[in-house]
């Protein structure tokens, strides 16, 4: 058998139908796919082949899927850690807006820049972003050789920018970066949220769909208290049942949070065979009260539907790692209901094959198996930490941190060998985004320190906000939910 590349000798999770756990096996791929996984044999390791991998003190599994995130302000991680949930929405999304206006360039392309660099020394192969301008994006991650989802979102209530011109460049975005890289980049279509969209811009993003039938629709969904509110003010019944309106509710849709989804949503989605992201970690940290209702992730994924792992605005929460976004999921569940909410293997599963099937690529990648793409990372587990080495599932999501990752593979070619980018020079990426930051608080009311930050004043803030948008936003829900009251 001639191969392009062999792993011999390792420990292999390969996430397939059966979970199957090789204490030594030996995976070999040729022309960026999966020939063949099986357990070791003598001689292995002096295969003839381009390149060979000692798997020995390796654990090789499947590259993990951010099935949700957001890269632009990547390089303003720490700035937001220290505020009030107020503070962190006022200033973020004054920023937001004005990155939308096509203000600060220099901070989005070396932020997506230092967001690929990140994901790809911490073993995350495949995302799927959501920004206000998403071409940086999708040529930083295309040419670190990693794999992606990208969109702009769309809104009317959330900014005050043009519907003709968002949905203009959405469609320049799809012609430009859809399945570009060798179809590794490929575009989405990306209304905001189901409380800053109005009945006409989903009908717009209907419309849109239909142009390109391959295209998934990516939202947030269910995510706030407000969300049923708004879709009522727009003639739904509920934000789910808004969408099947419109023609949405289908297998198309990758929707984030589900936060507030009860029975009936759960139901409802699972017949439409569409998706969830699910991201614990941004709501653990910014959780506006005790009482926040959890997202139902054991009834979603009993009713079929697919659940994968997203990390969402990493910079709102610090931390670039996967493998704590499954820790996170496991420990919130756990404090909202009750222990064993999940198996250390359904996390896995939800970090790898779930994420892949819920964009629609799970007869790709997301498993190590016969005839998918080489999406493959390498674990160092020859460790004090990971001694003795029982339970690989659990030491993976409880255990592991991105530190932890060796080797990346991606379409089989290697783009991280031995803790070292193949495809990024970490050092230039550094040094452009402390340049960029440091242009940032020369042209901002911005500080930032080794101490912490110092955001503008509120007063400051306010004048970046955009007004028409939110203001017909907040006057809808004020209205529906008066008319909520005198229904009861």
């Amino acid at each position: 058998m001639s191969v392009d590349l062999v792993i011999h000798d390792a420990l292999v999770l390969t996430a397939d139908k059966r979970n199957r756990l090789y204490e030594r096996g030996t995976v070999f791929i040729t022309n960026g796919n999966i020939e063949e996984v099986r357990p070791s044999r003598t001689g292995d390791g002096k295969i003839d082949a381009p390149t060979v991998i000692d798997g020995n003190g390796k654990l090789v599994m499947p590259g993990l899927v951010n099935a949700h995130t957001h890269l632009e302000m990547t390089p303003l991680i720490g700035a937001f850690s220290e505020l009030n949930l107020t503070e962190m929405l006022g200033s973020g999304t004054a920023l937001f807006n004005r990155l939308a206006n096509g203000d600060f360039e220099y901070l989005v392309e070396a932020g997506v820049e230092l967001a690929a660099l990140n994901f790809l020394l911490g073993g995350v192969t495949t995302v799927n972003s959501m920004d206000a301008r998403p071409a940086a994006g999708a040529e930083s991650f295309g040419e670190a050789g990693l794999r992606g989802f990208f969109g702009p979102a769309i809104s009317d209530l959330f900014w005050d920018q043009s519907v003709d011109q968002q949905f203009t460049r959405a469609r320049e975005f799809i012609e430009k970066y859809h399945n570009t890289y060798d179809g590794r980049i490929r575009a989405t279509i990306c209304p905001h949220d189901d409380w800053s969209c109005t009945r006409q811009l989903w009908e717009r993003t209907k419309s849109l769909a239909v142009e390109y039938p391959d295209l998934l629709v990516h939202t947030h969904l269910l995510e706030l208290d407000e969300s049923n509110t708004m879709a009522r003010a727009n003639g739904g019944t509920d934000s789910i049942g808004l969408l099947d309106d419109v023609g949405l509710l289908d297998d198309r849709l990758i929707a984030a949070h589900f936060r507030v989804a009860d029975e009936e949503d759960v139901q409802r989605t699972a017949e439409a065979d569409a998706a969830v992201a699910h991201c614990p970690s941004v709501f653990c940290y910014w959780n506006p009260n005790g009482e926040t209702q959890w997202t139902p992730v054991p009834e979603l994924r009993a009713a079929g539907i697919d659940v994968g792992l997203g990390i969402d605005d990493h910079y709102w929460h610090d931390s670039y790692s996967m493998f704590g976004e499954a820790r996170q999921a496991r420990l919130a569940a756990n404090l909202k209901r009750s222990s064993g909410q999940f198996t250390s293997m359904e996390l896995i599963r939800m970090l790898t094959i779930e994420g892949a099937r819920a964009l629609g690529i799970d007869d790709e990648i997301g498993s190590i198996e016969e005839g998918k793409r080489a999406d493959i990372i390498l674990l160092d587990v020859d460790k004090p930490k990971f001694t003795p080495l029982t339970n690989v599932p659990a030491h993976v999501v409880n255990n592991a941190v991105p530190a932890d990752v060796e080797t990346v593979i991606v379409d089989g070619n290697i783009v991280l060998q031995d803790g070292v980018p193949t495809t990024m020079d970490s050092d230039d990426v550094r040094r452009r985004v402390t340049q960029a930051v440091e242009r940032f608080m020369d042209e901002t009311d911005w500080e930032l320190h080794v101490g912490g930050s110092e955001p503008p004043t509120g007063i400051e803030t306010i004048r970046e906000l955009p007004k028409r948008g939110p203001a017909r936003l907040l006057t809808r829900l004020a209205i529906q939910s008066v008319r909520d009251q005198f229904s009861r």
